[in-house]
């Protein structure tokens, strides 16, 4: 690589916000056809599901929590160790997260509306984009130091492992049947040393869609 070749665009610093605003908008976007079409989100199915409770009245809390804990910890990790984790950052924390929170909180205009999704997706990675610029331009460029990138490296898997016990709550929250499928998945799950909010939410899926819940 030449000197010219690192000065253009494609190796500039502030390209990058607008690398993840694009992806950002696409994603953001596929959740709103999710949300409307329930078809296009950018997410493993386990994932979706969590969101997909919500839509049906039974709470966003495990969405929003799952979703927004892998959004923070990539974020930190991202400048930390130069590469964002797109699958934890994006698609799980704009995809659903941030879907989540705004439907919790009774916004609804930016995922009914395929233009204002875009639109929201492309603010949203902007502002990713920039904050892990800024973060690495102050930190890593500045001593030259990782600050501790292996001790962040997975921290948003990490936290996912916690989550297990929310989503059996809300499950139960939701209703009896599908809390006695979360609860038999997690503790399946565990038995099998694997993470127990998978299992919570492959239970309460099948038992939910046994006994589906009754409209509000």
């Amino acid at each position: 690589m030449n000197e010219g070749q690192a000065k253009g665009f494609w190796y500039s610093e502030w390209a990058f916000p607008l690398f993840v605003a694009c992806l950002s908008s696409g994603i953001f976007a596929g959740t709103h056809l999710y949300y409307v079409y329930h078809i296009g989100a950018f997410n493993d199915i386990a994932i979706v599901a969590m969101l997909e409770a919500g839509i049906k009245g039974g709470g966003y809390g495990a969405a929003a929590a799952f979703g927004a804990s892998f959004l923070f910890a990539r974020v930190l990790e991202g400048p930390l160790v130069g590469i964002l984790d797109i699958g934890g950052s994006l698609q799980t924390g704009i995809g659903i997260g941030v879907p989540a929170l705004m439907l919790s909180a009774g916004m609804t205009a930016p995922l009914l509306s395929f233009p204002l999704a875009l639109v929201t997706g492309a603010l949203l990675g902007l502002i990713i984009g920039a904050v892990i610029v800024l973060i690495r331009t102050f930190t890593i460029n500045v001593a030259k130091s990782t600050f501790g990138a292996d001790v962040m490296m997975g921290a948003g898997n990490a936290a996912g492992r916690y989550l297990g016990p929310l989503i059996v709550i809300s499950a139960i929250m939701a209703s009896i049947p599908v809390g006695i499928g979360a609860t038999i998945g997690a503790a399946v799950f565990y038995y099998f040393k694997k993470p127990i909010a998978g299992g919570a939410i492959i239970g309460a899926m099948i038992l939910g869609a046994m006994f589906p819940i009754p409209p509000q």
